[in-house]
């Protein structure tokens, strides 16, 4: 046990970054970690100029530990529950986090709001995905939200973490269709289809240097971006409804 009781049962040793072998990447979970495993493939393939050197937890029994184990990454619970309060907890998870020395935290389905000191620890190198086309529909329930509001287009942010709940300065974007017929499931199956492409692209990017963050803005190559990046190369799956050529 860490210091403010991180439980780091990990393969810390074995996933030590070496020289040249680019970006070391700390990526925080609360379940399935689909989109763990899709940045951990990113990684394996060379399409992230980086390495998944640690996977934290703040629920014990979340499956995406698996894919941590699976890969010999190293991983660590830092259980919420076991703190007074949102700030103790954080102040945990942070010691957890710094341990590592990480160049890029990435949130993947990190079911915790984070308080303003924590998001201001790690502001210009921590990045979360949300599922929605941000500015629309930030918080929960997005799938539905998104059917009620009769768009017909829906899809993912990925974004820059600030203490302004998924106000960040966005990155780039996944556009999916709403179809006739879609309920929150159907559709959020669509949308993490598509998240799938975006978060490795979207990372691969801050890990080559092309994209950093300028205060509110976001730089791309040195330049202020005037809107999120678009990216259109995404599975049919994601991208036609069925029965629809």
């Amino acid at each position: 046990m860490t210091p403010g009781g991180a439980d780091t049962s990990a393969t810390a040793g074995s996933d030590a970054l070496t020289a040249g072998s680019g970006k070391r990447l700390a990526v925080l979970i609360s379940g399935r970690g689909s989109n763990l495993k899709a940045l951990i493939d990113a990684c394996a393939d060379g399409r992230i100029s980086g390495r998944v050197i640690t996977v934290i937890s703040n629920r014990p029994g979340a499956p995406g530990l698996e894919f941590a184990h699976a890969a010999g990454i190293a991983h660590a619970v830092v259980d919420h529950r076991e703190y007074p309060d949102r700030e103790a907890f954080d102040q945990a998870l942070a010691y957890a986090i710094d341990a590592t020395d990480p160049d890029l935290v990435i949130l993947a389905g990190f079911m915790r709001i984070l308080s303003d000191a924590f998001t201001r620890h790690f502001r210009g190198r921590m990045v979360n995905i949300h599922p929605s086309l941000l500015p629309d529909f930030r918080g929960l329930h997005t799938h539905a939200r998104a059917l009620a509001s009769g768009a017909s287009r829906h899809g993912a942010s990925v974004h820059f973490v600030t203490p302004d709940l998924d106000g960040g300065p966005v990155i780039m974007q996944a556009s999916v269709p709403i179809c006739p017929g879609d309920d929150p499931d159907t559709l959020a199956a669509r949308v993490q289809l598509a998240e799938h492409c975006l978060y490795p692209a979207a990372v691969g990017m801050i890990c080559s240097g092309a994209i950093q963050e300028q205060g509110d803005h976001v730089l791309c190559d040195g330049r202020p971006l005037a809107r999120p990046l678009q990216l259109d190369d995404l599975p049919e799956a994601a991208t036609r409804c069925a029965g629809r050529s």
